[in-house]
């Protein structure tokens, strides 16, 4: 399923967006302001983000910013600010679309569909089948000879992010950042001990990397051929 961000402070606002996307399948985490909307993007990683410019605390903007530094979920502004300069500050800080307010919750949920169908890559195997595992990422499992490998929500997701970068170096940093939030970056020991219990889980032989390799002091790639074989 698809989540969604929504953030605003405007608490019958916020129901009503929250209700009509549940109404169609969407997951829904609700914010009122820019802080809350920052730990439940890190927490939960949403597919989406509908955001308010005027927010108490943190501003739209900040969020805007905040998020890009360690993501490219779309992000569709609702605002009633409509002057010109709202909108390219919006846009040239990483937004992708601004829908003004009053507005019609079917236009709303077209640029919403609009923004997923941009950010959805094109040239993405959903698939990767190696001679000893099978990743899925649309159905999100990872399949090896003795059945589905039983792996945690963080374990997969490190598993994601180095799978839809095969064959490119992921640097520490940036998987820290992609897996457990914007706030992180120097906690290593978190890449090592959950690659111990990935490869445990993944690689077809103890103590050998056909798969997910470190590169020291660097990071770490997914190479879906074994150069053995």
């Amino acid at each position: 399923m698809i989540r969604v961000l929504c953030v605003d402070d405007e608490p019958h606002l916020l129901r009503t967006l929250g209700a009509n996307l549940r109404a169609r399948s969407y997951e829904v985490d609700l914010a009122s302001n820019g802080e809350q909307a920052l730990e439940l993007a890190a927490a939960n990683r949403p597919d989406a983000v509908i955001l308010d410019l005027g927010l108490p605390g943190i501003s739209g903007l900040e969020v805007i910013r905040s998020l890009r530094h360690w993501t490219q979920t779309p992000i569709v502004v609702l605002s009633a600010r409509d002057t010109e300069f709202d909108k390219i500050a919006a846009l040239d800080n990483g937004a992708d679309d601004y829908v003004t307010k009053p507005f019609g919750m079917g236009e709303l949920l077209a640029r919403l569909r609009a923004a997923l169908r941009r950010s959805a890559p094109d040239d993405e195997i959903p698939v990767i089948v190696t001679p000893d595992l099978t990743i899925d990422l649309v159905a999100r499992k990872a399949i090896t000879p003795a059945g589905e490998a039983k792996l945690t929500p963080t374990e997969w997701h490190v598993v994601e992010v180095l799978v839809r970068n095969a064959g490119r170096l992921v640097r520490s940093r940036d998987l820290l950042q992609q897996v457990w939030g914007p706030q992180y970056g120097d906690e290593t020991n978190y890449l090592r001990v959950h690659m111990a219990h990935i490869r445990r889980k993944l690689e077809p032989v103890a103590g050998q990397h056909r798969y997910f390799h470190t590169e020291p002091g660097s990071g770490y790639r997914f190479e879906p051929t074994d150069p053995d074989r």
